[in-house]
């Protein structure tokens, strides 16, 4: 018998293989695990945030010496509703997330590390080194693929160095009251000190996001709105992240073979909201509560829980192709908006993803801010091949 150089290899130093790892370093220190990643530093250049509500207190407590800033509340704008909220917000920016990480993990993490070839039991790098494990998962980012059917959250961010104070007490997580376009616009506002702010321009469009220079100009738009004078650029970030309409969830995995995928390139995130840290956060913890981490065990476990998170998130996706295919594109705010008028409670589950049958009758009742006969029409539209039929 061969014996392998690794427990389990990480491919990829991203947010949901950076978790795992870390993780399993607290609570199973025996293993052998190594974490793979091909730039200089695990986590790229991110910023991820959650609701108090979507974390257990015990992933609260090993999730916090990441957590680089928190509020107790945070508040939302459209052209008819501004409401504060008092759900706890918290985010992590991906420099934190290298430092505690990484320092933690020491020589089980390997940087400029670049995979050529990947299988079930080991890598190979681009040095032609070859590394053996008893399972290997791959958490490279997402990837298409077309038994699924995706739109997209383009955003472009910017953290800036005020001249003077910016005078936010709490992050607002969405605010409407801009110039619509293609899709549902928002802009995304964390103030991480008394002069410094990440705002992130956000677009929900099918295709074709807006370019780089777009939204760095609404950008200066909105800090010109709020009287706001920069002083520097501390940092830029730019992301697309899947927004999933519909899927042939078994066709999938079947192409996926019996590969062991993480993150966005596992299907673990938000459906609607794409927030991708707390899926990670609970990733982490299931692995951590494995008896057998070899491929031959952990295959048919890792199957499984990919499946019951994609079940659980049916609701989701019936939203968004309710979101992305009814109604006009300029009008989507106003379902945002109706959504932010409902109890405080349903609104925490929903980005929980832990909403109720209750919360989804709620959700879907009513007077809807779309057409009735084209949202019957997208909500039956639940897989690739309805897709197609209306092509």
């Amino acid at each position: 018998m061969t014996l392998n150089d690794f427990d389990l290899i990480l491919a990829g130093g991203g947010l949901a293989n950076g978790l795992i790892a870390w993780r399993l370093r607290q609570v199973r220190p025996e293993l052998r695990v190594l974490c793979l990643e091909s730039a200089e530093r695990l986590g790229g250049n991110h910023t991820w945030s959650f609701h108090d509500a979507d974390l257990s207190q015990a992933q609260q407590r090993w999730l916090a010496p990441l957590v680089s800033q928190r509020w107790p509340s945070y508040q939302v704008h459209f052209p008819g509703l501004s409401r504060h909220l008092a759900s706890g917000y918290a985010s992590i920016t991906s420099e934190r997330f290298a430092q505690i990480i990484g320092n933690d993990l020491g020589q089980a993490l390997r940087c400029n590390s670049r995979i050529v070839q990947l299988d079930p039991h080991g890598v190979q790098l681009d040095s032609g080194l070859r590394l053996s494990a008893a399972a290997v998962i791959d958490g490279r980012g997402a990837q298409p693929s077309r038994h699924m059917v995706l739109g997209q959250q383009a955003f472009l961010g910017q953290e800036l160095q005020l001249r003077q104070p910016h005078g936010l007490a709490a992050p607002i997580v969405m605010d409407a009251r801009v110039a619509q376009g293609d899709g549902y616009r928002f802009v995304y506002v964390l103030p991480f000190s008394a002069d410094t702010l990440l705002i992130e321009d956000t677009h929900y469009v099918e295709h074709s996001p807006p370019s780089s220079e777009q939204l760095r100009e609404h950008i200066a738009q909105y800090l010109c709105q709020h009287g706001w004078q920069v002083q520097r650029l501390v940092r830029e970030e730019r992301g697309v992240l899947p927004i999933t309409l519909a899927g042939d969830f078994p066709a999938w995995q079947a192409a996926h073979g019996n590969a062991l995928q993480a993150g966005l390139r596992g299907n673990l995130f938000h459906c609607t909201t794409g927030y991708s840290l707390p899926e990670a956060v609970r990733l982490a913890d299931w692995l951590a509560d494995q008896t057998h981490l070899d491929h031959a065990h952990l295959a048919p476990a890792f199957v499984a829980y990919q499946r019951q998170r994609w079940q659980q998130q049916g609701f989701y996706r019936l939203l968004n192709r309710m979101l992305f295919l009814a109604g006009d594109a300029g009008q989507r705010w106003q379902v945002m908006q109706r959504f932010y008028r409902l109890p405080e409670p349903l609104i925490a589950r929903f980005y929980a993803g832990r909403s109720t049958l209750g919360d989804r009758l709620r959700i879907l009742t009513g007077k809807p801010p779309v057409p009735v006969g084209q949202a019957l029409r997208a909500a039956l539209r639940h897989s690739p091949r309805h897709f197609e039929e209306h092509s």
